[in-house]
């Protein structure tokens, strides 16, 4: 019998998230610090026009864009935060998470061979689906020197004249680290310059920390018309189940990303598009709230880990640390490996997010003060006994 198997699909590796995830699902009384999902809740007038939605018997197909509202409700939040400002009916589609988005973009503009660059350490999803469209990965190795920031310097040096895609992850998963209005101003005047466009994955804006807000690389001058914004619901609104997510971008992109979507997938979820309209309207206030207590977590661990002697940059994106474990002398999947043996805490080792993880991991602090504080001590007492 011959092979029933693609190629290009048995050689993507499964993710290395998942792995000690699974294990620590099987063990009693473990810590997972490894999944990047809100311990909070969905707020309840979210969930509560999800119910009224069944009620009325509203579980019939949208339209393959999405609720008319819906995408009204997206161009607003974007203008009131982001100062972008997109046409709902043309440049605007509401999608299966941002995972879809992700892979419809990179469908909808890839040849095969074209190159994409992808910063890494990040998401898992970005590899696996430019195979799958058969371009080619080029990383950009970013450093911790630099907090984990994409520099100008960087991007040029990867450039070939077969790029076409920067993708652009930040706020990022899995360092935290963000991109400032500066830095995106000098990555912008490349991609122009090289004629580039842009992926920006935009999934934790809303979760940034200190005095500087999130800026979007489609808000500065002459990137809108280059750029596909990817945004959704599952960071912000604490909406992981929901499975809501939506892209921006120029019409010419947007209408072959529906394409897609229209084939593959039909319609989002019905009830989750009309919960997620409230979530827009009227949850500024609760995605604060969540905000801040992210933020109480995130000075605790950054004073913890440095104290404990693995030092880490500080974080002002997403709900995640990347400490430095190469003074242990382990690397990170057998610090990981021999952490979740003996002191039964998981954590994602950071070469699960590229080669360049190496040496760090990853750490959620998507979980309540208490399991964190549990969580620590037992790596500070890890690190001790070793």
């Amino acid at each position: 019998m011959r092979n029933p198997l693609s190629s290009v699909v048995e050689e993507i590796q499964p993710s290395g998230i998942r792995k000690f995830f699974d294990i620590v699902s099987e063990m009693k009384d473990a810590i997972s610090l490894g999944v990047g999902e809100p311990d909070f809740d969905t707020p309840w007038k979210v969930r509560e026009e999800g119910i009224n939605s069944l009620e009325k018997g509203r579980t019939f197909y949208t339209s393959n864009s999405g609720l008319k509202e819906l995408k009204q409700e997206v161009c607003n939040y974007l203008d009131r935060h982001y100062n972008l400002s997109y046409d709902y009916n043309k440049e605007v589609y509401i999608t299966v998470g941002g995972s879809e988005a992700i892979d419809d973009c990179i469908r909808a503009m890839i040849d095969p061979g074209d190159e994409v660059l992808i910063p890494q350490p990040c998401y898992v999803s970005y590899l696996p689906c430019v195979q799958l469209a058969y371009g080619k990965p080029v990383f950009i190795n970013l450093k911790a020197e630099n907090e984990f920031r994409l520099t100008a310097k960087e991007l040029e040096e990867a450039i070939t004249d077969k790029t076409k895609l920067l993708i652009l992850p930040f706020p990022n998963n899995p360092t935290g680290a963000i991109l400032e209005r500066s830095d995106l101003e000098a990555i912008a005047k490349i991609c122009i310059e090289k004629d580039i466009f842009v992926l920006s994955d935009e999934i934790y804006a809303a979760l940034t920390y200190g005095n500087e807000k999130h800026v979007s690389i489609a808000s500065l001058p002459g990137m809108k018309e280059r750029t596909i914004v990817i945004n959704g619901f599952s960071k912000s609104h604490a909406m992981t189940g929901w499975r809501l997510g939506y892209a921006c971008g120029p019409e010419i992109i947007i209408g072959q990303m529906l394409k897609i979507h229209q084939f593959c997938i039909m319609c989002a979820p019905t009830t989750s598009q009309y919960a997620a309209v409230e979530a827009l309207r009227s949850c500024d206030n609760e995605v604060n709230a969540m905000r801040n207590e992210y933020n109480e977590r995130r000075r605790y661990l950054l004073h913890r880990f440095n104290s404990m002697g693995l030092p880490c940059f500080e974080p002002k994106g997403a709900f995640y640390m990347f400490p430095c474990i190469k003074s242990t002398g382990m690397t990170s999947e057998e610090f990981a490996t021999k952490l979740l043996n003996a002191k039964k805490v998981a954590v994602v080792p950071g070469t699960a997010f590229g080669d360049c993880g190496e040496g760090f991991l990853r750490i959620s602090y998507a979980y309540s003060m208490e399991n964190l504080k549990l969580a620590l001590d037992r790596i500070e007492e890890f690190l001790k006994e070793r």
